[in-house]
């Protein structure tokens, strides 16, 4: 009878705890809908027509056409983008659609993308596959500069307690870093990549200049280094609010004034310049997130690296 008793109090304590938890689906976070777009490149670059994806709704759009990513309806925006310079159309695609069971996921690798021009001039540039939150400003008109066409970040007004996901990734246990940026020869250099993950949680405003400042309000970053073959499903990292820089778990890279920017409220993208940290019960006006297959800057990465997710969520305590 006991024991009875103890099971059905720990069926009562499971049931509330089931109760009091809340899991918000990220928009368009399970993958099931993606734009495909076909590029024409330049035939000085011998004329291939190109796939690539939008997450976003289903659709198929043909032609050099700028994607508008805010006016989709899906807060995503990708690594893939049409870039024009110097009047050659060109585009690269390395975040794609996978199946998986009787839909899809999203697929990110880190690979290099091959530009071979009149036929002999043979350019290589690595990219890395990521999906985030935000919109890059198409097209793209030059390599010199990756972070002046990407506007990061989404308004938004809550507090989760985690970020949860479903992944598996391929890492490199190579000890060997690609660099190519397309105007010599690939370089491999000593280092290690890994697939990561960011949540930055930030409490954003503009001066009237058009500079945009911002608290940091709650923080995840997390770096995958283990090749997973299967499936690591409802996986949850944890949303730590406030000053982390004293925390066991804290890491630099985890610090401020990374080099992400915003559109300001002029049409212009600017640095997003974190001033401090937030008081731990402050509440955000934007989230900034990543899923990447690597973590290094552009055009430089572990050639091969591979990382999967599916069914982003919040969950609320």
């Amino acid at each position: 009878m006991k024991q009875k008793i103890a099971l059905s109090l720990f069926a009562l304590g499971m049931a509330f705890y089931a109760q009091a938890e809340r899991i918000e689906p990220v928009p368009y976070g399970d993958f099931e809908q993606w734009a495909v777009r076909y590029i024409y490149e330049s035939g000085i670059i011998g004329g291939a027509t190109r796939t690539i994806y939008a997450i976003a709704p289903t659709d198929t759009i043909s032609g050099n056409i700028p994607f508008k990513y805010k006016e989709s309806g899906s807060p995503w925006s990708v690594s893939n983008a049409y870039a024009r310079v110097s009047g050659i159309d060109k585009c690269s695609g390395t975040t794609t659609p996978e199946r998986r069971g009787n839909g899809y996921c999203c697929r990110m690798d880190v690979k290099l993308e091959e530009v071979v021009v009149l036929g002999f001039i043979n350019l290589k540039v690595l990219i890395t596959g990521t999906a985030f939150l935000g919109q890059t400003i198409e097209p793209i008109r030059s390599a010199n500069d990756p972070y002046s066409n990407v506007d990061y970040g989404i308004p938004f007004t809550e507090r989760p307690a985690y970020l949860m996901f479903d992944y598996k990734s391929v890492i490199s246990t190579d000890s060997v870093l690609t660099i190519a940026k397309g105007q010599a020869r690939p370089k491999n250099v000593k280092g290690t990549d890994k697939a990561e993950v960011v949540l930055l949680l930030q409490k954003r405003w503009e001066d009237n200049d058009g500079n945009i400042y911002a608290t940091r309000v709650g923080t995840v970053r997390e770096r995958f280094s283990e090749t997973q073959q299967e499936w690591q499903n409802g996986y949850r990292t944890k949303v730590h609010y406030g000053n982390i820089t004293d925390k066991p778990y804290y890491r630099n890279y985890m610090g401020l004034n990374q080099p992400y920017r915003t559109m300001n409220s002029k049409g212009k993208i600017v640095p997003i310049q974190e001033i401090g940290w937030a008081d731990s019960n402050e509440m955000p006006t934007h989230a900034i997130m990543i899923f990447s297959a690597g973590y290094h800057e552009a055009f430089v990465g572990g050639n091969g690296n591979v990382f999967w997710i599916d069914n982003v969520s919040f969950v609320y305590e």
